[in-house]
């Protein structure tokens, strides 16, 4: 599946993020932990935004000029409608150049839909938005190796894909990051999460 279709997919599921039941804490500590290792609060991306607003919001109470960025027409209407303040840009964030740099950069449960083959190249676009001592996190499925597979589980078929943690580990140290936190959030389920500061050029 191609983002575009992950976009429509998800343009069909807003009620599961924008019912009132939907825990709106869900993130909210890791993200905290992730801006306690930031020195400079300046601009702050949200890929895969979604609707519900809340680590914009979080970001802008933070301090950081916070914006959003997500491929599904249907999340953003209500994103803006929430928050006409914050700047939401629609992209498929393996196509689109921003030419912004960021002091932090969150992709929480979302890059994980891009195809496997755009893993590497998202992951090193990503890194070079982010300015020195930037900080990026994101979640994927912490599996042993590479792989992707889709599932139904929200209703329309959705696809995943990850690297693996080592291959997520090993690509980060790569890109000139070094590693602040990583955990499996969820376990015994393979949710994982990374934080990482840009240390390097």
């Amino acid at each position: 599946m191609k983002p575009k279709d992950i976009g429509k997919a998800y343009d069909q599921i807003t009620h599961l993020w924008a019912n009132e039941t939907f825990n709106m804490a869900n993130g909210i500590e890791q993200h905290k932990k992730a801006i306690s290792f930031i020195q400079k609060r300046g601009n702050a991306l949200d890929i895969g935004c979604g609707c519900t607003g809340r680590f914009t919001e979080l970001l802008k109470n933070e301090g950081f000029t916070a914006s959003g960025l997500d491929v599904s027409t249907e999340m953003l209407n209500i994103a803006r409608e929430k928050q006409p303040d914050i700047d939401f840009m629609q992209a498929d964030i393996c196509e689109c150049e921003l030419p912004e740099k960021y002091d932090f950069i969150t992709a929480w449960d979302s890059i994980w839909h891009i195809p496997l083959t755009e893993q590497r190249n998202v992951l090193t676009k990503i890194v070079k938005m982010l300015n020195i001592g930037g900080v990026f996190i994101f979640s994927f499925g912490g599996v042993e190796k590479e792989g992707c597979h889709t599932d139904n589980n929200m209703g329309p078929t959705v696809y995943y894909s990850s690297l693996g943690t080592n291959g997520f580990l090993s690509l980060l140290i790569e890109l000139g990051c070094t590693i602040k936190h990583v955990e499996f959030d969820q376990y015994p389920e393979v949710h994982t999460y990374l934080i990482v500061e840009k240390t390097e050029l």
